[in-house]
């Protein structure tokens, strides 16, 4: 091969080589990797819709249980006539804890809830925990100590009714309907998923509770 035919021959292989991406562009196999990856991972769009979805949820579990603690108070407060009877609210010097603990009647601490009931101290601790974990839930601020004091009064209020005892102190059955998960367990519960979700950040001021130099010092707080 003279050196002419071979220039022409290694320019023919260089040019082979460069145009071999454009004939290709007619027809292209899939790619299977990507087609994978994108099956397995979601939109963004739907990572949002999903976690605004979430935050709206917690949101309103957090708004409802907050109006339960403020009703409670409410109606222990001023008598509405639903559970405590007109003319024997708070204010008409009735007395918020004497009926329920009096009404205790099984459990191992039945004799020591007796002897709380009706105390001035007892009635204040009690009203004020209602008014302010009902105020921190609908607000969405200060969910951890909401959560702690919330849970507390829940634990206290679970062993005054003394769900695992089938009879009562005088003999007749208890009517329990769980010995051990009922509605105050279920609030307890609660109660912690609001504050480990940052519950307060929608619908409530939790984002700007959280900004305030205090709250950053001491995440306690929040």
């Amino acid at each position: 091969m003279s050196g002419t035919e071979r220039i022409v021959y290694e320019k023919g292989i260089t040019m082979a080589v460069h145009d071999h991406p454009h004939r290709g562009r007619g027809f292209r196999l899939p790619s299977f990797r990507r087609a994978r990856r994108d099956s397995s991972e979601p939109a963004v769009s739907d990572r949002a819709d999903t976690h605004t979805a979430r935050d709206y949820s917690f949101a309103s579990l957090r708004l409802l249980t907050g109006f339960v603690f403020l009703w409670a108070f409410l109606d222990k407060t001023f008598g509405f006539g639903y559970a405590t009877p007109s003319g024997k609210g708070w204010i008409d010097d009735g007395s918020p804890t004497k009926g329920f603990l009096n009404g205790v009647s099984a459990g191992p601490m039945e004799s020591t809830f007796h002897s709380w009931a009706g105390d001035a101290w007892a009635d204040w601790l009690f009203m004020l925990g209602l008014l302010c974990i009902g105020a921190a839930l609908v607000s969405g601020i200060a969910l951890r100590l909401a959560a702690l004091a919330g849970t507390a009064m829940m634990v206290l209020m679970w062993v005054a009714e003394w769900p695992p005892a089938k009879h009562l102190s005088d003999g007749g059955a208890s009517m329990s309907t769980n010995p051990l998960v009922e509605y105050h367990v279920i609030y307890a519960v609660a109660l912690i998923a609001l504050a480990a979700a940052d519950a307060g950040d929608t619908l409530g001021a939790g984002r700007l509770w959280v900004r305030l130099p205090l709250v950053r010092r001491n995440g306690w707080l929040r």
